[in-house]
């Protein structure tokens, strides 16, 4: 089996355990009488965990059909958040004196057995973060001595705070290799044409630089972002010009999130966070945010403009 083989079945096994887990805060769900909305909920990890698990053997047209389904379990706010038990703070409080700065290992672990896998095999990244995560849940029941069963029901725990935005990369990625295939970037590229100056680098950049942004904004990936807002301004207007593809690249896409940290689509950067802080304002990340994201974005123009050409 060469690597690429053996990294994409690495991969259909993170996806099972992702879906199993799923499956598991399904049966947690349904077997709760206090849930308000348990059996909505229910089917929605259910649908989900089975995508995960089953994907690549389920037809194309049936899995965008259970999507659709997961969209109007959300739609109709049939998808809510188990009843939880507040943290014994005496708990807590053994357990961090007892764990010190033992804590931080497994996300160091994680760091350092996914990058040197990375950097020494040819096992591609994504594998190798799977491969990290599971050594690092190993090297956390050592380091706690906690009872397997917490990983389950700990792990269920987290993704039901997320909710339903947890899909949201997933999903929006796909848009974007939608948008890609249905020629939005030359649909951009005949608008933006017809007020951007012929030759004008400083506007060409100006506008490469937003339009990641904004678009970013809308999909809230800025890799889905990139292709389309590149075939649409960056190659006419800033490539076509003779700037450095690879500076210019590069500088547009942190541009886009610049965008990312503007925005509620970025889900895994501003709702994940303040779902899993218990944050009452859900926008309360993006607010802070927003100052430093128009700094950021604006010394990205300046940076392309005297870096790229």
């Amino acid at each position: 089996m060469d690597m690429a083989a053996l990294s994409n079945f690495l991969l259909e096994i993170f996806y099972a355990l992702v879906g199993f887990l799923m499956i598991s805060l399904s049966v947690y769900t349904f077997t709760n009488k206090d849930h308000k909305a348990r059996i909505g909920t229910s089917i929605f990890w259910s649908i989900l965990g089975i995508i995960f698990i089953a994907g690549p053997y389920i037809p194309a047209n049936i899995v965008g059909i259970l999507i659709i389904a997961l969209g109007c379990l959300t739609v109709s706010k049939q998808v809510k958040m188990l009843p939880t038990k507040p943290l014994d703070g005496e708990f807590a409080k053994t357990q961090s004196e007892k764990l010190k700065n033992k804590v931080f290992l497994p996300p160091l672990v994680i760091a350092i057995v996914a990058l040197g896998i990375a950097q020494f095999t040819s096992i591609s990244g994504t594998a190798a973060i799977g491969i990290a995560a599971v050594i690092a849940t190993i090297a956390t029941l050592i380091i706690t001595k906690a009872n397997p069963k917490f990983i389950l029901e700990d792990g269920a725990r987290m993704i039901d705070s997320v909710g339903p935005v947890s899909i949201l990369p997933q999903l929006l990625t796909a848009l974007g290799s939608l948008f890609t295939a249905a020629g939005v970037g030359t649909v951009i590229a005949n608008g933006i044409s017809s007020f951007i100056p012929e030759g004008n680098l400083l506007i060409g950049v100006a506008a490469y630089c937003i339009g990641m942004a904004i678009f970013t904004m809308i999909m809230g990936n800025a890799f889905a972002a990139f292709a389309v807002i590149t075939a649409g301004i960056g190659i006419p207007f800033v490539f076509a010009q003779g700037a450095n593809p690879v500076v210019a690249g590069a500088l547009a896409l942190t541009a886009g999130y610049c965008g990312t940290l503007m925005s509620p689509m970025g889900a895994n950067f501003n709702i994940m966070p303040a779902a899993l802080l218990e944050i009452d304002d859900k926008n309360a990340i993006i607010k802070r945010q927003f100052p430093v994201a128009m700094t950021l974005l604006i010394a990205h123009i300046v940076l392309m403009y005297f870096l790229a050409f």
